[in-house]
């Protein structure tokens, strides 16, 4: 049995502190909000999964002190936005080769570092990695199957996680490529908000084809020119998350995306949608990493346009269509 805290009480931290749990790791699960920890302690239930039943012996605390000290591992699933604060937050209370898996998927805007990056400058004595993959919270919670990567430069260190992780409905596989993982977890939050807004517009199944193709394209082209392995988003990371997230109800982004097709400004849609979207966070930091490394960004450009500049998404579609005809390869 290892100690774990899971720090982030959102759909996602949740359903992964359940599962820990359920299998076997003493767990507790840590949230900003005090109201929250009362109301999961007394009902047994995060309202961020409505109607699902916690594990009973699965802890809950509003201390940060309390969940991370002397922990075998730390679950960073706190919105990436908040990654760095948390981490300056955390750090007193460390030790010296701190193991830390961050589930967050977002690029920093200011610095364009991914959580892995934040985590190694803020704490630079822990051991980190990554998880990511195709795993929404709503289906991982009920034990539905699922496959997800874990991804570490200490291949020792993936492994140990993987391990804690699996069981019979959850697959994990390991991997050291952490930055094309990352940059494949951040953008399909990008590229899903472009699928969404296809929705809305009621273009139907043949467009949402060409954005995961073209998208999954932008998405290898930025990973391999910023250092990443070019089959790292030929796997889960890549096209699988791409596929879940451009597709499903269950994707935040996606659905934040189909308002905006709807007619919503972009802030109306975030409202509606009442959880923090990621994609919203990384597309400028994309942006950026595309000027940064010379790669040619068009479908995550007009998203960007759309987002930040009050361009109509009819005409952000359009500027896509009639751009100059080239081979695909």
């Amino acid at each position: 049995m290892k100690t774990v805290a899971v720090l982030g009480a959102g759909s996602w931290g949740s359903a992964l502190a359940a599962l820990l749990c359920n299998n076997g790791q003493d767990v507790i699960l840590w949230s900003h909000r005090e109201s929250q920890v009362r109301e999961m302690k007394k009902t047994g239930e995060n309202d961020k999964l409505p109607g699902v039943k916690l594990p009973k012996n699965l802890r809950f605390s509003a201390d940060l002190k309390e969940a991370v000290s002397n922990k075998d591992l730390l679950v960073m699933a706190v919105p990436s936005v908040a990654e760095r604060e948390t981490a300056k937050k955390i750090a007193p209370f460390l030790s010296t080769g701190q193991k830390i898996i961050t589930v967050s998927k977002g690029i920093e805007e200011t610095t364009l570092y991914t959580q892995t990056d934040i985590l190694e400058e803020e704490l630079p004595d822990a051991v980190v990695g990554v998880l990511s993959g195709p795993s929404h919270a709503e289906e991982v919670i009920m034990g539905l199957p699922t496959l997800v990567v874990v991804g570490a430069k200490d291949e020792a260190f993936a492994k140990e996680v993987q391990v804690m992780f699996a069981n019979e409905n959850f697959r994990v596989y390991t991997g050291t490529d952490v930055l094309g993982i990352e940059i494949g977890a951040s953008l399909k939050n990008v590229m899903a908000l472009a699928a969404g807004m296809s929705d809305g517009l009621g273009y139907g199944d043949n467009a949402k084809a060409a954005l995961i193709t073209r998208g999954i394209k932008e998405m290898s082209a930025l990973s391999v020119a910023a250092g990443g392995l070019p089959e790292t988003l030929s796997g889960l990371t890549g096209v699988g998350d791409l596929i879940v997230t451009c597709q499903s109800q269950h994707s935040r982004n996606r659905r934040a995306g189909y308002y905006i097709g709807q007619g919503m400004t972009p802030q109306e849609a975030y409202d509606k949608v009442k959880m923090v979207v990621e994609g919203a966070y990384s597309a400028k930091a994309a942006l950026a990493m595309g000027e940064k490394y010379g790669v040619d960004l068009p479908i995550i450009r007009e998203v960007n346009r759309v987002l930040f500049e009050g361009k109509n998404v009819k005409e952000a579609v359009w500027e896509l269509m009639n751009r100059s005809l080239k081979s695909e390869m």
